[in-house]
């Protein structure tokens, strides 16, 4: 009964990511299509795959012409954020079973990781793990249905609607920006140096090895912009101390 309720109560949390992603992986179904991806193809992407900014940017990169060798290394800088993650996760979770936490790992996205942090309790409770598991179960299947319906859609949408959701792309990255750019106005800077790069290297190199080193220059370069945490002093730690 335990892991039942667990379970309900991980649907409940998770209910808000995938009213979320269901609209978002339609526009990916859609897009994937006009790229010439077959439904086979954009749903095993999405299976296999699961990762929205990802796919959005290997389905445009598709179709400018690009080679599976840029994709596969753009959408891995992209996505190394999820190493991190995991590691996070994990420590959080660091009394499930082993069993449970390789599967737990592989449904993290920004979005169901972001719930699971808020959501502690059920780490310390008993089969906390079904309560997880029900979240990322829910966010990835309404991710890999909306791709198909986003798929058969394709087909049969007008064709102003459908290329009007090309700016989905920029739409989506700018909603993944805006939130670090709040936290740090540096973060503006880094996109502003990788769209910098990515134009100078268009010029010398194939579109698609440009974005990926327009990618991994960026990123090198915002590991000198971005602000370090300074070190507590000792009257800071102090006056902590006194708080709790």
């Amino acid at each position: 009964m335990e892991a039942h309720m667990q379970f309900k109560k991980g649907l409940t949390a998770g209910l808000p990511i995938m009213l979320g992603y269901i609209p978002i992986a339609i526009t990916y179904g859609v897009l994937a299509q006009q790229a010439g991806l077959s439904l086979f193809e954009l749903t095993s992407m999405s299976v296999l795959v699961y990762a929205g900014a990802a796919q959005f940017m290997g389905t445009n990169m598709l179709a400018i012409g690009a080679g599976a060798i840029e994709i596969v290394l753009a959408t891995f800088v992209l996505n190394f954020r999820h190493f991190v993650m995991s590691l996070s996760f994990m420590h959080q979770a660091k009394d499930f079973p082993l069993r449970w936490k390789a599967p737990l790992t592989l449904g993290l996205t920004d979005e169901s990781f972001s719930v699971a942090s808020i959501e502690c309790k059920p780490t310390k409770q008993e089969k906390g793990y079904y309560f997880y598991g029900a979240i990322f179960l829910e966010a990835y299947l309404s991710w890999v249905i909306g791709s198909i319906l986003g798929g058969l859609l394709g087909d049969i949408m007008p064709d102003a609607i459908s290329q009007s959701l090309g700016i989905a792309l920029y739409a989506m990255f700018i909603a993944l920006l805006i939130p670090s750019v709040k936290t740090n106005g540096r973060y503006a800077i880094i996109a502003v140096l990788a769209m910098l790069f990515n134009y100078i290297f268009n010029h010398f190199i194939q579109e698609g090895w440009a974005i990926v080193v327009a990618t991994i220059l960026a990123s090198f370069f915002g590991t000198f912009i971005t602000d370090k945490r300074p070190p507590l002093n000792d009257q800071s730690v102090g006056k902590e101390h006194k708080i709790h």
